[in-house]
């Protein structure tokens, strides 16, 4: 069952050390099988009090690759650049 990684990102900190997560993040979806969907484009909030930053949408065949790729050496090598430099919330979901 497909599973979703979703982010509501905001940039607080450093955009250089942001850009250099984004080139580097890329890379440590494909072992997972991971792909992204929405990645910071136009949003359109139609209900609810919500201000939303980037959003970023990362599919992934099933939960458990989702996990795995959220827990791996690669993401977590690179995950300070972007929590020291975002105020972010991050979900992953089970699809249908």
């Amino acid at each position: 069952m497909t599973a979703y990684v979703i982010a509501d990102v905001q940039l607080t900190g450093n955009p250089d050390e942001l850009a250099e997560y984004r080139s580097q993040v890329v890379a440590t979806l494909a072992p997972h099988g991971g792909r992204y969907l929405a990645r910071g484009g136009e949003t359109d909030v139609v209900e609810g009090d919500w201000a939303p930053g980037q959003i970023v949408l990362v599919e992934f065949p099933d939960l458990a690759s989702a996990r795995a790729w959220n827990d791996s050496a690669e993401y977590r090598a690179i995950a300070p650049l972007r929590i020291r430099n975002t105020d972010s919330r991050r979900l992953i979901v089970e699809g249908l």
